[in-house]
């Protein structure tokens, strides 16, 4: 049996056009960075291996040249989760993998071009899965609300756009953080309750898997409305709840994909 073969609904998962996935990878000085990655599908004709489209993307490229490990969050609208660790192989310019992905519903009638080419990756492991109730995202969201009344943001961090903050203080969206792991890989994790906590920080629910108290985090956000950010800055830890003093801001998407907004 393969490692996707292994927990069992993580292959139909991958397979899902639409279903929210991201990729957490790591600059060469160890900064973290995680942006969905929607595109990510598994490989007919090689087991545990994965392939993905280089469609505006920035950042990542850059990483994935510079340090080859990668972390990966799949989390289904049932809320139904799986995160990976994976090994970069190559860009492939040509071929099957190209092919696919110019032709998937995700890409197929975009306005902008196809890819440039789609990036290999070889599965190392299944780290963890994960199952949210509603009721749950409902309770932390509610307890985190009530938190940030009693929560001070850290100094040193960038003021936010208002546009960006709303974003983050929508229920409904799927929120996630990333951060470097003992052993060299991103470490990835769902973080559904993050919202704005004054007009420079965010403030979390901790989870089972959260940052380490001073890691440098990086946050992104996707909504159902495919709007898509990305914050980075330094995480305090508190006993129930978690900030993150943000001090890079981008957007992830159209018009200005990777740009700095704060």
């Amino acid at each position: 049996m393969t490692i996707l073969e292994s927990s069992p609904g993580l292959l139909e998962a991958l397979h899902g056009a639409m279903t929210p996935k991201f990729a957490a990878t790591r600059s060469a000085e160890g900064t973290p960075n995680v942006v969905p990655l929607v595109s990510i599908t598994p490989a007919e004709d090689q087991v545990d291996t994965l392939f993905f489209g280089n469609f505006l993307l920035r950042k990542t490229i850059a990483n994935l040249d510079q340090d080859p490990r990668v972390a990966i969050l799949v989390i289904t609208p049932e809320l139904r989760g799986w995160v990976l660790t994976a090994d970069f192989v190559e860009w492939q310019r040509t071929g099957s993998y190209v092919d696919a992905q110019n032709s998937s519903a995700l890409l197929r009638y975009n306005a902008y071009t196809g890819i440039r080419n789609a990036g290999i990756l070889r599965v190392r492991s299944v780290e963890g899965s994960f199952a949210i109730s509603k009721l749950q995202v409902a309770r932390d969201f509610v307890l985190t609300r009530l938190a940030a009344f009693g929560a001070r943001g850290g100094d040193g961090g960038v003021v936010l756009p208002l546009a960006v903050r709303r974003e983050f203080a929508r229920m409904v969206a799927v929120k996630v953080l990333a951060w470097g792991g003992e052993d060299g890989y991103p470490v990835t994790a769902p973080a559904l309750s993050l919202s704005p906590l004054g007009s420079s920080s965010l403030i979390a629910w901790r989870g089972p898997v959260s940052p380490p108290d001073g890691a440098t985090v990086a946050a992104n956000i996707l909504t159902f409305a495919a709007i898509s950010y990305q914050f980075k800055g330094k995480w305090r830890q508190q006993a129930r709840t978690g900030t993150l003093t943000v001090q890079e801001a981008y957007a992830g998407g159209p018009p200005l994909p990777g740009g700095r907004v704060a």
